[in-house]
């Protein structure tokens, strides 16, 4: 018998997926309107109009924009829509909510473009603690992709998985 200490997890086909390295850079901006409201509770349109031409877009360049709201104002969905008409041409993506639904939507493009082919008839594991916002929903979301496919999925690190699913042979 040899002394020899064998890395099986090295040598294994175990791959890791670490949301945390898919992670979209540039700044998130909260964007809220209430502000360009009468009295921060009726859409003018008029007036409204007039915010937006005068507002100052190039500031939100490469920017993760979240559309909110924070009063009580019932707002018309053709409001969002002429605001994201401004900030596209300098966003990198706007949405309508606030920083986790925007972070939501970021790994759902994120996890659509997932290649499953790599993960084919192999275990793999989910890694955890990540610093960085990872929505919860994008774990379900990537599980969701990858369970049709994988021949194990597993959380946490190489080192001490929890298991969550093992395809039945």
């Amino acid at each position: 018998m040899s002394d020899e200490i064998v890395n099986r997890v090295a040598n294994s086909q175990l791959k890791t997926i670490d949301l945390e390295e898919l992670y979209p850079q540039g700044t998130r901006t909260i964007l809220d309107i209430k502000n360009w409201l009468f009295q921060e509770l009726i859409l003018k349109e008029n007036d409204f109009r007039e915010h937006l031409k005068n507002h100052d877009w190039s500031q939100y360049k490469n920017h993760y924009v979240a559309l909110t709201c924070s009063c009580e104002a019932i707002i018309p969905s053709w409001a969002f829509m002429l605001i994201a008409t401004y900030l596209l041409p300098f966003t990198k993506n706007v949405v309508v909510g606030d920083l986790a639904t925007l972070e939501t939507i970021l790994f759902n493009e994120i996890i659509v473009k997932i290649n499953i082919e790599n993960y084919k008839n192999i275990p793999v594991i989910i890694k955890g603690c990540a610093s960085k916002p990872i929505p919860e929903t994008a774990y379900i979301q990537l599980i969701e992709k990858l369970q049709p496919v994988a021949k194990s999925i597993m959380f946490g690190e190489a080192c001490s998985t929890v298991p969550l699913y093992k395809k039945s042979t």
